[in-house]
């Protein structure tokens, strides 16, 4: 079965240079974080080294280009950064990447490594298809604040990702929910890479066959489908 993507006009005309690719994924086997991806998270800090060449990232372009994004809906990009930035601050820093879980850990890889927000989402725990939209600020968005479950509301106007029950992601790629994130137990997952201008879509399509090779490398016999890019241009 096929998850549904969708990106509403509104979200298309505030960023016409949107592309994201999908991988969708089935019979995966997560646990924790190991040796391995470990050692695939330190070999990505090292190429974003190299990519950034003593550049902070947010002078990245692709990064510029985010940052422009966020405050045009409203967000404040040094404070709410696009998870592509975050992590790459973190893995710039003494403190390093953090150690997730497997599934987790091999996609932040890809992330670092090209400077592209990654996602991951539990198809099991997503209700209908996903949809890309500017909130009304009415929808629900469950998450946890002080070990407590808390439901949060999107700004209006905010570019979300939500299903059918709320919001899976706030400020485009910024805070996942606890909802849908992958787990140990996930078995079926959907990956989504995101890209504005000026980045190629020949980066963000080679980004996600390095994704979809790494699921396929540790998840032996796994049925994966990279879908062909849907760009907004």
């Amino acid at each position: 079965m096929t998850l549904t993507l969708t990106v509403s006009d509104d979200v298309r005309a505030l960023a016409p240079g949107f592309t994201h690719v999908a991988i969708e994924a089935h019979g995966l086997v997560n646990g924790p974080s190991s040796d391995a991806g470990s050692a695939l998270l330190d070999d990505a800090a090292r190429r974003l080294a190299v990519r950034l060449d003593g550049r902070a990232p947010h002078e990245d372009p692709h990064m510029a280009a985010w940052r422009e994004t966020y405050t045009a809906f409203g967000s404040k990009p040094s404070r709410t950064r696009n998870s592509a930035e975050a992590l790459a601050k973190r893995a710039l820093s003494e403190a390093g990447l953090p150690r997730i879980n497997l599934l987790v850990d091999l996609y932040n890889a890809v992330s670092v490594a090209h400077l592209i927000p990654v996602g991951g989402e539990d198809i099991d725990r997503i209700e209908g298809g996903m949809r890309l939209i500017r909130a009304t600020g009415e929808e629900d968005f469950v998450t946890a604040a002080g070990g407590e479950e808390t439901v949060e509301h999107p700004d209006a106007g905010e570019v979300v990702w939500c299903d059918d029950t709320g919001v899976t992601c706030r400020r485009w790629n910024w805070r996942q929910g606890p909802r849908t994130r992958l787990t140990e137990r996930t078995t079926s997952g959907i990956f989504l890479l995101e890209s504005l201008a000026p980045m190629p879509v020949a980066e963000v399509t080679a980004a996600a066959t390095e994704l979809a090779e790494l699921l396929a490398k540790f998840s032996p016999g796994a049925d994966i489908a990279v879908r062909a890019p849907e760009s907004s241009v």
